[in-house]
């Protein structure tokens, strides 16, 4: 089983935003140590208690901090962004590391109507022109517009040897199928969807048109999970996270991810536990042996290529520490 990261760079109570970033580049070392496939970094806007609004900045200093293992935006917001712009940057990337980069495209605001209105004048409209947008980028990236195309004399330099690898994000028919009309791989965010993904992922399967020679759908499924040594210590760890969540919902002010004793301490009514009941329910929490059986069977319900995790906890070792648990008991498991 191929197994990947997601980072959202959570900022924890009792860290800066430059303390959140660092640990963001020592999970993608741990995650390369490990033998994780790829590492991802979000895109988000003015949020409480998340570090990275430029997947490309971080990338290049994640990058320069690694070696082998595949680097990649979870995804750019591509409605705010010029195609050419986001093609220059990406390029730039896969020339700085070769056969390593991912280019993950959304299409979500990531932030607030305010941050939205900051960074567009017209996102929504650009919402709508999401599979021009595409199709634009996906040329710039391959650098085969027709001859009588406007951007046909123009490059978005530099021209790498091998093109960053596009994904199209998504929680949607809509995605999946923009995903598979353009030949491009699919992720899609089973960790926030109510949405029927075995449905959605076989709808992308079925409509795939390659476009390449010899190119195959590829699907990533990406999972909210927290591992401990034992299923209540997982349990524990995972309050920091699901209080934080619950605070983030209401928006009560600059929250970041509280510790397991503030999370304790947050009075909640019945109401919120039931709320909390279902983000649980749309995780997978337990020790190393119940978190494989159920990545396996999400694996297998889904068909899925990969597996991309998405762990956020208050203490950085405990995260690291999670991804760990998860690698020995699967990697090392499988090498028997």
């Amino acid at each position: 089983m191929r197994l990947s990261i997601l980072d959202q760079s959570p900022i924890s109570s009792n860290q800066t935003a430059n303390d959140a970033l660092i640990e963001s580049m020592k999970l993608a070392q741990a995650g390369e140590a490990l033998g994780y496939t790829r590492y991802w970094i979000a895109e988000h806007h003015d949020l409480p208690g998340l570090a990275c609004s430029a997947p490309e900045v971080m990338l290049s200093y994640i990058g320069a901090n690694t070696n082998r293992i595949r680097i990649g935006s979870g995804a750019v917001l591509l409605p705010y962004y010029r195609p050419y712009k986001v093609a220059e940057v990406f390029n730039m990337l896969a020339t700085l590391f070769p056969h390593r980069i991912d280019l993950g495209i959304g299409r979500a605001p990531g932030g607030s109507a305010e941050a939205t209105n900051a960074l567009s004048d017209n996102f929504l409209q650009k919402v709508w022109e999401l599979p021009a947008l595409v199709k634009e980028l996906l040329h710039f990236l391959e650098d085969d517009f027709s001859a009588d195309h406007e951007y046909s004399k123009i490059s978005a330099s530099p021209i790498p040897e091998n093109s960053p690898v596009p994904w199209l994000l998504g929680t949607s028919e809509k995605s999946a199928l923009l995903a598979a009309r353009n030949g491009m791989s699919y992720t899609f965010g089973h960790f926030m969807s109510d949405n029927d993904g075995i449905a959605i992922i076989q709808a992308y399967r079925d409509a795939f048109r390659p476009r390449k020679e010899a190119q195959t759908p590829q699907v990533i499924v990406t999972v909210s999970a927290i591992c401990g040594e034992t299923t209540e210590q997982a349990e524990e760890i995972a309050e920091s996270f699901l209080i934080w969540s619950l605070q983030t919902d209401k928006g009560e002010g600059l929250q970041r991810v509280p510790s397991v004793k503030e999370a304790k301490q947050y009075k909640i009514t019945e109401k919120e536990k039931d709320s909390l009941n279902k983000m649980k329910q749309n995780m997978i929490i337990g020790n190393p042996h119940e978190l494989k059986r159920k990545l396996m069977e999400l694996q297998t319900k889904y068909q899925a290529d990969e597996i991309m995790i998405n762990t956020i906890t208050y203490s950085p070792k405990d995260r690291i520490h999670s991804y760990k648990l998860i690698a020995k008991e699967i990697f090392s498991k499988e090498n028997l």
